[in-house]
């Protein structure tokens, strides 16, 4: 092996021991990198979050290991990743806590109110159907959440979550929504 050989070798391994601390210094900084349309896609972060979920926070938050979640990832809807059961967190906004009643039906209404954007669907993107999650209100310890994306796979199919997986709020970083 020549010199320049061994220097390039070196050189390729210095920059793999970077990019892998880099990345793990990002991921216990609380960065996440979004590469799914439910949210803007790009570099987000994780904010502690020192009080209950609440209306209208955007959150990241581990789903549950369920049969839906489990189906849903079989599915392509979500990725693996460091949550429980494999799963990767998810980003969605909250529109509904504990006590709220959930009326699902062509679109999803809290108490009586429309939420704009969610207009439900029977079919996914590859014509696999989907069935949307019954009506009722949300338990005690749990979140309803929504995304306006039109192909979201939120609470309109899988249902109220536990807030107990809440990691903290979504804040956007670096992101480009298309």
């Amino acid at each position: 092996m020549t010199a320049q050989q061994r220097r390039a070798i070196v050189g390729l391994a210095i920059v793999a021991v970077a990019a892998i601390l880099l990345v793990v210094t990002a991921v216990s900084g609380g960065y996440r990198i979004n590469l799914t349309p439910s949210a803007p896609l790009g570099l987000w972060r994780i904010i502690p979050l020192h009080r209950p979920a609440a209306i209208d926070d955007l959150l990241f938050i581990c789903p549950p290991e369920t049969v839906a979640m489990r189906a849903a990832r079989a599915r392509r809807y979500f990725h693996s990743g460091s949550c429980p059961g494999g799963f990767s967190p998810l980003i969605k906004t909250v529109i509904a806590v504990a006590g709220q009643h959930v009326e699902i039906g062509d679109s999803v209404s809290v108490d009586g109110r429309r939420t704009s954007s969610s207009d439900i669907a029977l079919r996914d993107g590859k014509g696999r159907s989907l069935t949307p999650f019954p009506s009722g209100t949300v338990p005690p310890g749990h979140v309803f959440l929504y995304s306006s994306f039109p192909g979201s796979y939120d609470g309109r199919y899988f249902g109220p979550v536990p807030a107990s997986g809440v990691l903290g709020l979504a804040q956007e970083v670096l992101t480009y929504a298309p």
